[in-house]
This record gives C-alpha cells, sequence and structure tokens, in this order.
C-alpha cells in the first residue's frame, strides 16, 4: 500500500510541470511584432532588459514561458499607445519589484547584490595574500 502511495507521489511531481501553462491561447501580441517599425524597435529593445519572471534566467523576449508572453503583450500594448519605453519600465517595476530588471537599482534591499562580489574578491586577494606572501624559512635556511 505504502509503495503505491509512494508511486502517486512521484508521478504526481513528475506531473506537476507538464500542468504548469494554462491553456489559454496567448495574449494578442505574445508572439506578434507591432505595425509600426519604430515602434517595435522600442518594443524589443525593452523586453531584452526585463527578465522573465518564471525562467529567472532569460529575458521576456526570449522566453516561451506563458508569463513572459504576457509581459510581452503588455510592452507592446503600452508602446503602441504612446507610453516611452521608461514609464512602461518604470510601471513594471512597480508592479513585478525590482526583480524584474537585469539591473536594479542600488538600494539597501539590492545593496547584497551589488557589494558582495566586491566583498568575495576583496576575501579572495586576501587569502591568496596570505598564502603565496608567506615564505617557507626552512627552505631559505637550506639555500644559505
Amino acid at each position: 500500500m505504502r509503495l503505491r502511495h509512494l508511486i502517486a507521489a512521484l508521478l504526481a511531481m513528475i506531473a506537476v510541470p507538464v500542468l504548469a501553462d494554462s491553456a489559454l491561447p496567448p495574449a494578442e501580441l505574445a508572439y506578434s511584432q507591432l505595425k509600426d517599425p519604430a515602434k517595435e524597435a522600442e518594443a524589443r529593445k525593452l523586453m531584452e532588459t526585463l527578465r522573465c519572471l518564471v525562467c529567472q534566467g532569460q529575458s521576456i523576449a526570449d522566453s516561451d514561458a506563458e508569463m513572459a508572453g504576457d509581459m510581452r503583450a503588455l510592452v507592446r500594448e503600452k508602446i503602441a499607445e504612446g507610453q516611452q519605453p521608461a514609464e512602461v519600465r518604470k510601471w513594471l517595476v512597480e508592479r513585478y519589484g525590482d526583480y524584474v530588471t537585469y539591473d536594479p537599482p542600488f538600494s539597501w534591499l539590492t545593496a547584497p547584490l551589488w557589494l558582495l562580489p566586491l566583498l568575495l574578491i576583496a576575501a579572495g586577494l586576501l587569502i591568496a595574500r596570505r598564502s603565496f606572501g608567506k615564505s617557507d624559512p626552512t627552505i631559505e635556511g637550506e639555500e644559505a
């Protein structure tokens, strides 16, 4: 009986990602371009700077996730309405937070993102200096 429950649980864990996307059709502008090439270029440039909240490693321009498609449609709609890319970006940051952008602004929340790499480099240099800076006194004594 326990084996059946274990197998059912494993099958459910495997099946859950398949059910993650909805069966709804994609948003109208998710996979189609704006008719105005200049506005499409603005929208495309902005989409490349916005992070897919589902994929996390891809921009919304590159992601096939349903949410990325919805975000592409939102960006295209707002650009088509005449909003500037900076306005659209600000609106998305207000809605989804700083994480939606690949270049989060410096604040007390994002300070670790900016400062931790510098601290790690400094610690690595300090360790390297201590490790390679010392000379072995027994080797120096033998050479003399």
